[in-house]
């Protein structure tokens, strides 16, 4: 996808947004499901309302595209209401991506926000895997040698994990680990099968969207009393809800749909900039609000992460003007040798 041509100050806008975004959201949830006071709320119950969010919104912007609520209609209509097919081809990120939300709460309550940050970015070697696989691309070997580095990285967080001082409550960092296993391996097939499915019609995104959304509160609903259908019909919906668990379902109804936008209007090199400077406010506001004590195994693991990211969002080098360069040396020396 081209990235089109907006004024610097927009593309540092939407960098902007979408590190505070990434930072705040990981640095929210942690704090929800570990410090703040009050009843714990049932993460299950989140995940859904944030489908019903990101469903919502992406009516309003399919309502601005089709330009009238008519168009809207019968949108809906040929692409929803008559298409099953479609629904359940959708369908099948809508479970990944269910599944991946509910292990970020898992694992946001078992490790700290700047640990997940910067292991939750394994998901580039994983979504570089699925791309190979399912896209038939190629990476690059300054790619390949990136994608090894941001694992190294990745292992020398996990070698020994920085401890939160302020946090009381009990934790399994190996827990946490195998959640964030789960949702990277989520991440990167249902990124990939969507962008396959995007690609296989010329289907508006917003009604991909809506397909997808409509199957995921399905899934959501059956994740919510299949886990906690019990103390949600004693307690409610929306027990421990406070002003911190609204906010958090908030960014995470907004961040998936704005990384649309960001995708439109700028290059790998910001989005890989964003994903840097995420793990580096992630890290100062777990030291203030959690006590991490940051080591060097941390310290030096998230500095090849970062590394790593930049490398692989690089452009490749387009070979075939040098290799068409050199094969017009090669026939003018030809021609001298003659």
């Amino acid at each position: 996808m081209a990235v089109e041509n907006v004024s610097v100050a927009f593309k540092l806008y939407c960098l902007t947004v979408m590190t505070l975004v990434a930072a705040t959201y990981t640095v929210s949830l942690r704090y929800t499901r570990t410090i703040s006071s009050g009843d714990l709320y049932f993460s299950t119950t989140a995940v859904c309302i944030t489908e019903v969010i990101k469903l919502i919104l992406s009516l309003g912007m399919l309502t601005k595209e089709t330009g009238s609520l008519t168009r809207l209609k019968n949108a809906l209509v040929e692409h929803v209401f008559f298409s099953p097919k479609e629904l359940l081809k959708l369908s099948v990120p809508s479970v990944v991506y269910a599944v991946q939300n509910n292990m970020a709460f898992l694992a946001l309550s078992n490790l700290d926000a700047a640990v997940y940050q910067v292991t939750y970015q394994l998901k580039i070697p994983c979504t570089a895997l699925c791309t190979v696989l399912m896209l038939n691309r190629s990476l690059s070997r300054l790619q390949w040698f990136s994608v090894f580095m941001l694992c190294g990285g990745v292992t020398l967080v996990q070698w020994k994990p920085a401890e939160a001082t302020k946090v009381q409550i009990e934790q399994s960092p190996f827990v946490g680990f195998v959640a964030i296993a789960i949702a990277v391996i989520c991440s990167g097939f249902a990124g990939v099968y969507f962008e396959k499915v995007l690609k296989s019609s010329d289907t508006s995104l917003w009604v991909r969207n809506i397909q997808m959304y409509l199957s995921g509160i399905v899934v959501t609903l059956i994740g919510v009393f299949m886990n906690d259908g019990e103390k949600v019909l004693e307690k409610g919906f929306f027990f421990g809800y406070t002003p911190w668990v609204c906010f958090v379902v908030f960014l995470a109804s907004v961040g998936g749909l704005y990384t649309s936008v960001v995708v439109k209007y700028t290059d790998n090199i910001m989005k890989g900039f964003s994903a840097a400077a995420a793990i580096v406010l992630s890290t100062v506001a777990s030291v203030l609000l959690f006590g991490l004590q940051i080591t060097l195994s941390f310290a030096s693991g998230a500095l090849l992460v970062c590394v790593s990211i930049y490398l692989y969002g690089l452009p490749k080098q387009d070979t075939s003007k040098l290799s068409q360069k050199d094969a017009d040396t090669e026939s003018k020396q030809r021609l001298i040798t003659v």
